[in-house]
């Protein structure tokens, strides 16, 4: 499942991507991703995927639809995690959803204070 987080505020935007994801998540984020990049050019994005547990076969190409479409809009993704897995995340996302800049962080509010510089 993903929610969008009451943070979120102009381009930057927060999720919580908890349990598992699949195909029906992306229809609901793709569309609220598009009105923000119609409205402000850019967005900076926070993923909270400390109760992430894994994505559906199904949603992978959904996914990377995801990525395709948003590579060069994202121009910040914070990943917050408590675990190595999602330190590989922010790996990947830095080179399929993020090319300018993807970090990962513990620390929710400096996730936050980072993507709203």
């Amino acid at each position: 499942m993903i929610e969008k987080l009451d943070r979120s505020s102009g381009n930057v935007i927060g999720y919580h991507f908890s349990s598992v994801i699949d195909k029906s998540d992306y229809e609901v984020l793709v569309p609220e991703m598009e009105s923000l990049v119609k409205e402000h050019g850019t967005v900076r994005m926070l993923c909270d995927l400390t109760d992430f547990k894994w994505e559906k076969f199904s949603a992978w190409p959904s996914d990377a639809r995801f990525g395709h479409e948003f590579k060069n809009k994202i121009t910040r993704m914070a990943i917050i995690g408590d675990g190595v897995g999602q330190k590989i995340i922010a790996v990947f996302a830095d080179k399929f959803y993020c090319p300018d800049s993807a970090r990962y962080f513990e620390d929710e509010d400096a996730a936050w204070a980072w993507l709203s510089e």
